[in-house]
């Protein structure tokens, strides 16, 4: 659990601005990839905006059912719970399972510190996300995946290596991409596949 915050008076606006303290501590949490070109690991904050000019970036290219301002909001608080339960690995799948009770609880307490409707709307986008059954969250998770894929595409393969990670773990978490977006898809096998004669993946 994270350190508590003072609680400072701001009329029908505290809980707002509590809330907005409080994650905050997003800043802080370091996930696997580098910053391509520098030695500084990104936060799940830096990713989280990435994520959401992605999405923007990608608009023109998402079907016609798909709604890319929910889209971005998802991708705004999509990490949100890594404040309580922290990055884990897309690629560590029983780390993953483990910590679900866990991010859901994150989930209740941190978007809990808004008042309503927004608590409710923060949570419902963050299970949706979660989900994954909507074409919403399918274009969310897709651009979610194929980020820390660029990334590595642009950096060496920074994290796969220092990571051990392998070609059938990539393309068994992100092989949902061709059901969304084939083009994008065919060319993101074919780099993989020559990041992997790269000694980028194992």
């Amino acid at each position: 659990m994270s350190l508590a915050l003072p609680t400072l008076e701001f009329g029908t606006l505290t809980e707002v601005v509590g809330f907005l303290m409080e994650i905050d501590k997003l800043k802080s949490v370091q996930r696997r990839s580098k910053i391509i070109g520098s030695s500084r690991h990104e936060d799940s904050a830096e990713h989280s905006w990435h994520f959401a000019v992605a999405a923007m970036s990608l608009a023109p290219y998402a079907s016609q059912d798909v709604d890319i301002q929910r889209v971005i909001q998802m991708a705004l608080v999509h990490d949100i719970v890594e404040i309580d339960a922290g990055d884990v690995m897309v690629y560590d799948l029983s780390a993953r399972e483990a910590i679900q009770a866990q991010e859901e609880a994150a989930a209740v307490r941190l978007f809990g510190l808004l008042p309503e409707p927004q608590r409710q709307h923060f949570l419902q986008l963050w299970q949706e996300y979660e989900a994954g059954d909507t074409a919403n969250a399918r274009f969310a998770l897709m651009i979610d995946r194929i980020m820390p894929i660029l990334m590595n595409l642009h950096n060496g393969g920074q994290s796969w290596v220092e990571n051990g990670i392998r070609l059938e773990q990539v393309l068994g978490r992100a092989s949902f991409i061709a059901e969304i977006n084939p083009e994008l898809w065919r060319y993101l096998k074919d780099h993989l596949e020559t990041a992997q004669a790269k000694g980028w993946l194992g």
